[in-house]
């Protein structure tokens, strides 16, 4: 999902510590694709690019259309092509300010607020990678429903919904290679190791709307999930707090946490049992990040192939079945493209890979 003269200059040290240095990712370790499940979708690799200076602190006003919009949201679309690692990481310091005061990432912006951006480093422009054909053509077969205003994309499994962590491009930077000019942005996100549905604005006023409708909790999201585990009865409610810790590395690790974490609600609902595991409907009151995987960790169930959260002999032997990713699958979304038209209903088929491992589950004679 990028845009981006190239002269010599001299080089700048900068401590490691300066959160507005250009985030340089490493290199490799071992052979290429070494580590990547089979059958997941390979995300482009970062690449060296030629970056430019910005000379000083930058204002920029808040026009009428990016009102309403989280600051996250605002300058991910802003500074297209410096990692999102470095927005949070410039938001958490304080180095960019709105009317001159610090601000959380959810914080939404009124229309003629001043945003402060301290000088950076980012991408020069006219030097992004342009999507391969193969690229291109996954991103077209994937479309479920599109019209003027948005679409809803069967993301693959293994696709970043955006660029950062040493991802050069992740969908939404190729979607708006592929539809230059076009007001693309994520109404939502998915986990890179998550497929399924994945609702895309084409307007700034569709946007608006959508992140509304996300707030008042008018968007239905349903996932398929294999547990592993049983469920002892066929409905759970699961209604405990979470909190987002970021590791080293910038890696983010969610947790249980009743006193400081952020209200979080799910509805497991099981679907079929296969021996000790269990494929479930997961129905999300919230939309915290990780939820769906910490809350069914939290029932002693964990998601299939979670490698976070999950038990690694669980998943060894799922191994054994074929199970090669996460098995999560957003399955269906329920919205309203028009503020007075109709619920839509979108639905994105199961992928065959984790078919396939359903129906190998089924056959085993489990006692």
């Amino acid at each position: 999902m990028s845009h981006k003269s190239s002269s010599k200059q001299p080089k700048r040290v900068r401590s490691k510590r300066d959160p507005r240095a250009a985030h340089q990712p490493r290199p490799d370790k071992g052979k290429p694709g070494a580590g990547r499940p089979a059958g997941q979708f390979k995300a482009a690799p970062a690449q060296t690019e030629q970056v430019q200076q910005r000379p000083s602190v930058e204002w920029v006003q808040v026009s009428a259309d990016a009102a309403g919009q989280r600051i996250d949201n605002f300058l991910l679309t802003l500074l297209k092509g410096v990692p999102r690692s470095l927005v949070y990481r410039l938001l958490r310091s304080g180095e960019v300010r709105v009317n001159k005061g610090r601000v959380r990432p959810s914080q939404r912006l009124e229309a003629g607020d001043q945003v402060r951006l301290p000088p950076l480093r980012r991408p020069a422009q006219g030097e992004s990678v342009a999507p391969s054909a193969q690229l291109r053509e996954r991103l077209d077969e994937a479309v479920l429903y599109e019209d003027d205003r948005l679409l809803v994309l069967n993301k693959p499994a293994g696709l970043a919904v955006h660029g950062g962590s040493g991802i050069n491009q992740g969908l939404i930077e190729t979607l708006r290679a592929i539809r230059p000019g076009a007001e693309l942005e994520l109404v939502h996100r998915l986990d890179r190791d998550t497929s399924g549905c994945l609702l895309i604005s084409k307007r700034r006023s569709a946007l608006r709307r959508l992140h509304a409708q996300l707030r008042d909790g008018m968007v239905d999201k349903r996932y398929l999930a294999l547990l592993c585990g049983r469920l002892s009865q066929p409905e759970i409610e699961v209604a405990v707090a979470l909190s987002t810790n970021r590791v080293r590395g910038g890696e983010r690790v969610v947790r249980v946490d009743p006193a400081a974490g952020k209200p979080s609600r799910t509805w497991f609902r099981r679907r079929q049992g296969y021996g000790p595991f269990t494929l479930v409907e997961a129905e999300l009151d919230t939309g915290r990040t990780h939820q769906i995987r910490v809350h069914a960790a939290h029932l002693g169930a964990a998601v299939a192939g979670d490698p976070k959260y999950g038990d690694p002999a669980d998943n060894e032997h799922l191994r054994a079945f074929g199970l090669k990713r996460l098995f999560l699958h957003a399955a269906a979304l329920s919205f309203r493209p028009q503020e007075d038209g109709p619920i839509l209903r979108v639905t994105a088929p199961l992928p065959e890979s984790l078919e396939a491992v359903l129906r190998r589950l089924e056959e085993e004679p489990w006692n």
